[in-house]
């Protein structure tokens, strides 16, 4: 018997619906915001998610889907965008044709992880990455550009939380003292972070063992005097257009970050709240082998956040079921299907292959709120029966009248 892999899924229904809705979402508002869309391969140089994503991760130490290929490379499935879309713009030249960049990517990502709600090991994450500005106004736009792609998909139970992870300058600063204040109780520690201490000592605050124990007795990040008024231009461009909410512990879960760092959280989604996070990566390019390159960039698993949204109550008057009686009849129903849809209605139908009572059967279980039904009478009469399946009410109308009639039901 043929079988799903452990940790995927088939998607369909009313939650293939709701992808659907936040992709249409997303498109929109990237638009408005003059973000262009990206399209990376699924498969790139395994070499590339170690050198961008951080050797000291989970997604590279354990998650990664990775093989070698029969020519002897070693190849990986994405986990992740922002990788694919550095290199993209490294590769492509764009730092010397065209350096300011708006990308947006909507694709399947693959991590050998533990499922659990709203995350299998392929799930879907559309994202934005803002190349080429260092202005504080580009980590709000991104911000910004979050939250109407949240607001238009019609997520209203959420919060947002922000923090500033400093920069090369004055983070080292402040690495000692978390090694030094870590380090006084090592054997607290779990197995993972006392190996990542000495090399990034803030993955043990995104610990989901060792992070609660430790965040609120760790010191406090000191921003030498560029990144305090960067983050402060960037919590002034916010404030009256977002509410947000500071977290000195935020840190997010990727080496690259620098600067700004925020987490779009869904109550909902229980202890894995988080259903979209990013923030500034000014030296991930460069680490990369390209030039030295601001930019600012997100990602939202779309599975959660349609779990965070909910269902949304079906518009059953919106379907419309076409039902043939008999073969007399099935020309002229399939020609009013067609009309049908050529208006921009939903139309299903056309088991005409099937009785009167399976296709009745049919259109209840559709969801559709309105059958259309055509017998020999109606088919010679140029009339047709419309069937409330709600109410179970029924009317005839004349088929030119037909299309006026379901316009005035919308």
């Amino acid at each position: 018997m043929a079988k799903l892999v452990r940790g995927f899924k088939d998607v369909f229904g009313q939650e293939a619906d709701a992808l659907t809705e936040l992709e249409t979402s997303a498109r929109k508002v990237f638009k408005l915001y003059g973000v262009a869309e990206l399209r990376v391969p699924t498969l790139e140089l395994k070499e590339l998610f170690v050198k961008s994503t951080g050797d000291t991760t989970d997604i590279v130490q354990k998650e990664m889907y990775a093989f070698e290929d029969a020519g002897g490379r070693q190849l990986a499935l994405r986990p992740e965008g922002t990788p694919g879309a550095a290199r993209a713009y490294i590769e492509n030249n764009f730092a010397n044709t065209d350096p300011v960049k708006k990308f947006f990517y909507i694709g399947n990502m693959f991590r050998a992880e533990r499922p659990q709600a709203g995350r299998y090991r392929e799930f879907e994450q559309i994202g934005a990455e803002l190349i080429g500005s260092a202005a504080p106004a580009a980590d709000a736009e991104a911000i910004l550009l979050l939250k109407d792609i949240v607001k238009d998909f019609g997520i209203t139970n959420y919060k947002v939380k922000i923090n500033s992870l400093g920069c090369k300058e004055c983070r080292p600063v402040y690495k000692k003292e978390l090694i030094a204040h870590l380090s006084a109780a090592k054997a607290e520690l779990c197995e993972k972070c006392r190996e990542r201490l000495q090399r990034n000592p803030l993955r043990v605050l995104d610990c989901k063992i060792c992070g609660p124990k430790f965040t609120q007795s760790a010191p406090k990040q000191k921003l030498c005097p560029a990144c305090a008024e960067h983050y402060e231009e960037v919590k002034t461009l916010l404030r009256g257009k977002i509410d947000f909410e500071e977290d000195t512990t935020l840190v997010r879960g990727l080496d690259y970050y620098t600067r700004t760092v925020f987490e779009f959280q869904a109550g909902s989604l229980g202890a894995q709240n988080a259903i979209a996070g990013g923030g500034r990566y000014d030296g991930l390019i460069q680490s990369m082998g390209g030039p030295d390159m601001p930019a600012v960039g997100w990602a939202m698993g779309a599975e959660r956040a349609g779990i965070a949204r909910g269902e949304k109550p079906a518009k059953k008057y919106l379907k419309i079921y076409v039902v043939s009686m008999d073969k007399t009849a099935n020309e002229a129903a399939f020609n009013v299907m067609q009309t049908l849809r050529t208006a921009e209605f939903v139309t299903l139908g056309g088991l005409f292959d099937k009785n009167l009572k399976a296709q009745m059967k049919q259109a209840d279980k559709s969801g559709a709120g309105y059958a259309v039904i055509l017998g020999e009478n109606e088919a010679k009469g140029n009339y047709v029966t419309i069937k409330n399946l709600e109410t179970g009410a029924q009317e005839e109308c004349p088929q030119k009248e037909l299309l006026n009639l379901f316009k005035l039901k919308r």
